[in-house]
């Protein structure tokens, strides 16, 4: 079945180059991106690993976990890791899951079950496995994203999405197109246009139901 926005995300049991981890302890309160990738060693994966270690004091400030997963075996990892680090020019100091029996792959719907990774694999064999999870602290799936291996992800985009899901968690405001910190927000039809202003101040009215506000500092 697949995984769908505010489903809860599976829990499992997996070895890291950092050692065993409980996925639901390691999300424990925070915020927490996963990124998967087919294979360790490869090109655009490797500048991707290193995008995500330089941005560690932006991910620190959102009080955001961020974990790898690769369908390669935690020594793999731990060898990879200095590749990483030498072209990224920064430590890469979260964890990378090692998912070569390919369950969490399949847990998270980016393999079929009955997929395996058969003798001489290349990355084409495990391709899908491709996606970030952006996952909140109440540990549901708020957003998926998934790319070819001929396409590095977009981190800014990432810190950009996380931005906007923070902003509006559990409140009725949402983030309109190309949306960027500090710009104005779109408060929800849930409210009213005087419950609305009470709540946020003057409303920029565009349309009966497409009205703006400040976002909230």
């Amino acid at each position: 079945m697949a995984l769908r926005i505010n489903d809860t995300v599976p829990n499992f049991t997996a070895e890291t180059d950092q050692g065993t981890i409980q996925f639901h302890d390691f999300i424990g309160d925070n915020w927490t991106i996963m990124f998967s990738h087919p294979k360790d060693f490869t090109p655009v994966c490797t500048t991707e690993f290193g995008a995500v270690a330089q941005l560690a004091d932006e991910w620190a400030k959102r009080d955001t976990k961020v974990i790898g997963i690769s369908v390669d075996s935690a020594e793999d990892h731990v060898k990879w890791k200095g590749d990483i680090e030498s072209f990224a020019g920064t430590k890469a100091g979260f964890p990378i899951i090692a998912d070569s029996g390919l369950e969490v792959a399949k847990l998270f719907d980016m393999l079929p079950s009955e997929a395996y990774l058969p003798d001489n694999r290349t990355p084409a064999d495990s391709a899908t496995v491709r996606s970030v999870f952006i996952i909140g602290p109440d540990k549901k799936l708020k957003l998926s994203m998934t790319y070819p291996m001929t396409i590095g992800r977009n981190f800014a985009e990432v810190l950009r999405a996380l931005d906007a899901l923070q902003l509006t968690y559990n409140v009725p405001l949402a983030a309109p197109a190309n949306w960027q910190v500090g710009q104005d927000v779109i408060v929800a039809t849930a409210l009213n246009d005087a419950d609305a202003e009470a709540k946020y101040g003057t409303l920029d009215k565009k349309l009966p139901y497409l009205r703006f506000a400040k976002a909230p500092s």
